[in-house]
């Protein structure tokens, strides 16, 4: 997935990253890399704490508005990763505005066409859940409910979960 996620970044990079004066021309192919790991990371993330509604709204409607909670964070990521490369802060901001909302967008799109198997979203869930055979299925949802413990003994509640966080609600 994550090969299929650096392509899509490709794809979309020509102008925000290869053709950026400001990007040095040999920091093109890592200012790719990290777009596509800020993605993801930000995906698996949103997805760990619960904020599976924010996802969901990306690959139910296909966009990926700039003030949705997962683009912000995944610009935010992108942004740290480019000025850590030397990148002037400015210069990475406008790459995140630039291209992650419309790599979330193409990405959803993707999914969500039956004509294209770059992507299934079975298997971006899976990847994302964590699930060691790539496939998100039942196990992989309560292990987002119970902080991916499923042999959690009987007089030790799930930390670290859905229902964890939950909980603190009702206290």
């Amino acid at each position: 997935m994550i090969e299929n996620l650096e392509q899509l970044v490709r794809d979309e990079a020509q102008t925000a990253i290869i053709n950026n004066a400001a990007v040095p021309n040999e920091q093109n192919e890592v200012a790719i890399q990290a777009a596509s790991s800020s993605i993801f990371d930000t995906l698996k993330s949103q997805l760990a704490t619960g904020n599976v509604a924010e996802i969901a709204n990306i690959f139910n409607t296909g966009e990926a508005a700039a003030d949705s909670p997962v683009v912000q964070q995944a610009s935010s990521n992108l942004t740290d990763k480019l000025s850590a490369f030397g990148i002037n802060a400015e210069t990475a901001k406008g790459i995140g505005a630039a291209i992650i909302p419309v790599i979330l967008g193409k990405l959803a799109n993707k999914t969500n066409d039956p004509n294209d198997s770059s992507f299934n979203i079975q298997d971006v869930l899976g990847k994302l859940a964590g699930g060691n055979d790539g496939k998100f299925d039942l196990s992989d949802v309560m292990g987002m409910f119970t902080g991916g413990n499923q042999n959690q003994s009987e007089d030790k509640p799930a930390e670290g979960g859905i229902a964890d966080k939950l909980k603190d609600l009702f206290n």
